[in-house]
């Protein structure tokens, strides 16, 4: 067991994205890809290729580049499904076709609606034809954690004969205890004959909280592939947090005497490129990348740590790629400096926007005297590679007090063109949105579901980031906005909402 491999297989692109309001366009689902290969997964899962053409598009694209990771799509047990994941994977270095069907009592009773021996003859044939197009073929049986285990065993045992090599045992509603999934672990090795030719995975929800916990316990039991999603993103209450269980890896390895391939140092910005793209903050007391994972505020802790840090704090702060000292820049650095910086965080920009990032940061200097990694960052996400601005913010003007009705006047640029808007509102926020909608009409029309405000650092002099979550039509969309002044971050937020928008209606044509 000692120094065995553990495989990482990353499913943020995809069940990291079935969370509500976490939606990915192709561009932004390629920067997390091209961000996860820097972190060194060994799988991306990039999508559920006939879910939808925006899906089958994206594995498609993340296929093309991708080249150091083995990259996924998911298929239910059906011809066409994998038949549209293999297209969607034609371009890809490693391709693997990734099948499930549901195998616990309630849901082969209740949704498949079969009986269980159907059940396998309908998973051995999705196997069969997913290794007509290539040997790397893992194979899923949803809601394992509540299977009949006996039934589990021969289900398993059939889908290797058929040529699975990978075979997943998710607890899919995160129902389990690590006692009893470590158990279940343990007895597929067991029973199942022919369980050396294929390798076990895990795929665990978050449910009650024991994510992380039962694929640790299935580790010991004998699984060697974690799946697993940046932040812990995923469906209700989340996935097994890729930080989480890398860090428990290599940080308990007395106990887990286990390798991973993992680049640990780009864990933070990995996590803080998902947080930026789906609008999802990271809890301040999140573990590994949370801003409070690594601060200590008692007066008995903080004197540990500066006679040895190893009293408080089980790994440094450098080993997920945190800087000690963050203080990077000011007004009087230059251009040289700024780009040098930028690839450190991982930005390799064109001259041209080399230029446009150095201009915004001049700017922001001469109003924050003190720049940090998260300044840098969230100027260079909001005003450099962010989608293409249809709609752009101009000019605004906002009056308001305590005895005075808010009041917005917009400018902003459109295809060209300029439009106004103006409007009150109960608060300066809404009369910055109100007035918007004037002159964008689509935003009258969509719905505002969130309204969310975060400082990027701390201090009086922090920027602010917001986060605006539209839907419009059955479509939804978050939108990022960072600004010095709350008000203008909240009018880009909510300009940037109205920009996806507009993309994914294929409205992005003068006049609209």
């Amino acid at each position: 067991m000692a120094n065995e491999r553990i495989i990482i297989f990353d499913t943020t692109l995809r069940d990291g994205e079935q969370s509500p309001g976490a939606s990915m366009n192709v561009e932004e689902k390629l920067r997390i890809a091209k961000q996860l290969e820097k972190l060194r997964v060994d799988v991306i899962e990039a999508g559920f290729p006939i879910a939808s053409q925006g899906d089958f598009d994206g594995v498609r694209a993340v296929a093309g580049v991708i080249r150091e990771c083995s990259v996924a799509g998911l298929a239910r047990a059906r011809k066409e499904d994998i038949d549209r994941a293999w297209e969607s994977l034609q371009g890809a270095a490693n391709p693997r076709i990734h099948t499930f069907i549901a195998t616990s009592p309630i849901h082969m009773q209740h949704k498949l609606r079969m009986q269980p021996d159907e059940v396998i003859e309908a998973a051995v044939a999705a196997v069969r034809h997913a290794c007509s197009y290539t040997a790397n073929v893992e194979w899923s049986a949803e809601d394992a954690g509540r299977a009949d285990m006996a039934f589990l065993c021969r289900i398993v045992e059939a889908v290797i004969n058929a040529g699975a090599t990978t075979v997943n045992i998710p607890d899919t509603v995160g129902y389990t205890l690590p006692h009893e999934y470590g158990a279940r672990i343990r007895s597929l090795v067991e029973r199942v004959p022919n369980i050396h030719r294929a390798i076990i995975s895990v795929h665990c929800h978050n449910d009650l909280g024991l994510a992380v916990a039962n694929s640790l316990s299935a580790v010991l039991g004998g699984a060697r592939q974690i799946e697993c999603t940046i932040n812990g993103l995923g469906e209700r209450a989340g996935n097994a947090s890729l930080e989480e269980v890398v860090m428990a890896l290599r940080t308990r390895r007395d106990l887990l005497p286990f390798e991973v391939g993992i680049e640990t140092t780009e864990i933070m910005r990995s996590s803080r490129l998902v947080s930026t793209i789906t609008g999802f903050p990271v809890q301040p007391n999140k573990a590994i990348v949370g801003a409070n994972a690594f601060a200590h505020e008692s007066g008995i802790h903080q004197d540990g740590v500066l006679k040895n840090a190893s009293t408080y704090e089980i790994m440094t702060p450098a080993s997920v790629g945190l800087a000690t000292n963050q203080l990077v820049l000011g007004k009087h650095s230059g251009r040289h400096a700024f780009r040098d910086r930028l690839h450190s965080l991982g930005y390799d920009l064109t001259d041209e926007q080399l230029t446009l990032a150095f201009q915004r940061f001049k700017g922001l200097a001469d109003k924050k005297q003190e720049l940090y990694d998260e300044d840098i960052e969230a100027l260079v996400e909001d005003e450099v590679v962010r989608i293409a601005d249809h709609f752009r913010l101009a000019r605004l003007h906002v009056t308001s007090g305590t005895r005075d009705t808010p009041v917005a006047v917009v400018a902003l640029e459109i295809g060209g063109e300029t439009r106004h808007g103006s409007s009150w509102g109960d608060g300066s926020v809404e009369a910055v949105f109100k007035a918007i909608g004037q002159a964008v009409p689509m935003a009258q029309a969509s719905v505002l579901s969130l309204y969310q405000v975060q400082a990027v650092t701390g201090g009086m002099d922090a920027q602010a980031e917001v986060t605006v979550r539209l839907t419009l039509d059955g479509m939804r969309v978050n939108g990022q906005g960072t600004d010095y002044d709350v008000i203008i971050a909240s009018a880009k937020a909510y300009l940037n909402a109205l920009n996806k928008l507009a993309t994914k209606r294929g409205e992005i044509r003068r006049g609209v």
